[in-house]
């Protein structure tokens, strides 16, 4: 999803710089996890598409219009066709013949995007009340395209639901051994 490809590895610097460490025990860095790693670089994407403004943006200047400017410039870089109203295949799942329309980045990224960056501005010492990430207009303009792609692409999006046998059976276990116990 990212633009902007940096080495996401943590690299452990000579070991006398390290608090700690010592000549006989460097300490070691453990790497970032993916989650991590991916919401690093989606920051500093961000980052470096603030400073290519023009005039260029500062952090305590974004609002959620840079933001949803963001998700905009980001679609020329997606891979999921959303057939327009005027196509043949508009709401077709599976058309079986190439068109036009656009490419564009998909909800669920997008979604998960927003989440990490959303998490990522507080983790930098923003205030979750100014959270641009957070605001009404973000979910809004989420939930129409999700909307938007499931009409062109035919396919609803559902959520998973929880299996309630697996859910009731854990419970009325758990509240049996709790009984027999308190006998």
């Amino acid at each position: 999803m990212s633009i902007s490809m940096q080495n996401d590895t943590v690299q452990a610097s000579s070991s006398s710089s390290r608090p700690g460490a010592t000549a006989d025990h460097p300490s070691v860095v453990a790497p970032l996890s993916r989650y991590e790693s991916q919401k690093k670089r989606d920051w500093n994407t961000f980052g470096q598409y603030l400073r290519n403004q023009t005039p260029p943006v500062s952090l305590s200047q974004c609002n959620f219009n840079h933001v949803l400017e963001f998700l905009r410039y980001l679609d020329q870089f997606g891979k999921t066709k959303v057939h327009l109203h005027g196509c043949i295949f508009f709401g077709q799942p599976d058309p079986p013949a190439p068109c036009t329309c656009p490419l564009r980045q998909a909800w669920g990224s997008l979604d998960a995007l927003i989440g990490r960056l959303r998490a990522a501005y507080e983790e930098h010492g923003g205030s979750p009340e100014n959270n641009p990430f957070g605001t009404g207009a973000i979910r809004v303009y989420l939930r129409e395209v999700k909307e938007c792609q499931s009409k062109a692409r035919g396919i609803p999006y559902t959520k998973k639901k929880k299996k309630r046998s697996q859910i009731k059976g854990t419970h009325n276990n758990s509240s049996k051994s709790f009984k027999q116990l308190a006998s």
